[in-house]
C-alpha cells in the first residue's frame, strides 16, 4: 500500500472521515476619527480596507486563504481518498474609533450598533466559508476510487475549484443583500438599542 499526501492551497475573497472544517482567524485594526456621522462615514469611505473585488474601500473586510489537505491510498492497482481536511485562514479588518469619549452620547450609540453590525458582516463571511470548506471536505471524500492517484487528483481538484468558484457568488451575493438593506437593518438595531436604555433608565 502506498500513501500520498498533497497539499493544495486556494485563495478566495471581502473556504472521507467526518473532521468539520477548521477555520482560525485573527484580527487587524484600522483607526479612524472624526466626531460627527457624517465624518466618521467619511473616515470610513477614506481609511476603510481596499477591496479587489469591488475596487472600493469598505468598513470591514475578511481575506480568506483555503487550505486542502489530502491523503490518497494506493492498493491493488487502484487509488482512493485516505483522508482530506481544509482549512480556512481568515484575516478580518475592523474600524476602531478614536473619538469616541469625546463625541456626543448620540453619535456614541450610532457607532456601537454600526461597529458592531460591522463585525456581525464580516462574522458572517467566515460562517460562509466554512460552509463551503465542509462541501469539498464532503465531496472529495465520497470520490469514488480511481484506476490511478493522478486521476483521483485531477477530479479532486475540479470539486475543489468548481466549491470556490460557488463560495465567490455565494459571497458576493452576500455582500448585495447586506447593502440593499443596510439603512433598514440599521434603524431597526438601532430602536433596539434605544429600547433597551430606555428600559435600563426606567426598570419595572
Amino acid at each position: 500500500m502506498r500513501r500520498i499526501t498533497l497539499t493544495l492551497a486556494l485563495l478566495a475573497l471581502g473556504t472521507f472521515p467526518t473532521a468539520s472544517a477548521d477555520i482560525s482567524r485573527t484580527y487587524s485594526y484600522f483607526s479612524i476619527g472624526g466626531k460627527t456621522l457624517s465624518e466618521i462615514e467619511e473616515q470610513l469611505r477614506s481609511r476603510g480596507p481596499h477591496v479587489q473585488s469591488t475596487g472600493q474601500r469598505h468598513p470591514g473586510a475578511t481575506r480568506m486563504e483555503f487550505k486542502t489537505r489530502i491523503t490518497y491510498e494506493e492498493e491493488n492497482r487502484r487509488c482512493r481518498i485516505a483522508d482530506v481536511r481544509v482549512s480556512v485562514k481568515a484575516r478580518v479588518f475592523l474600524p476602531r474609533w478614536r473619538n469616541r469619549r469625546s463625541a456626543g452620547p448620540e453619535t456614541a450609540l450610532i457607532w456601537d450598533t454600526l461597529s458592531k453590525d460591522i463585525k456581525r458582516h464580516e462574522e458572517s463571511h467566515l460562517g460562509i466559508a466554512k460552509r463551503y470548506a465542509r462541501s469539498i471536505e464532503n465531496e472529495i471524500g465520497d470520490l469514488a476510487p480511481r484506476s490511478s492517484c493522478e486521476a483521483l487528483q485531477a477530479r479532486a481538484e475540479q470539486v475543489t475549484q468548481k466549491n470556490l468558484e460557488e463560495h465567490d457568488a455565494a459571497q458576493a451575493k452576500f455582500d448585495r443583500i447586506e447593502s440593499g438593506n443596510f439603512e433598514w437593518r440599521l434603524m431597526r438595531l438601532l430602536n433596539y438599542r434605544l429600547e433597551q436604555l430606555e428600559k435600563g433608565r426606567n426598570p419595572g
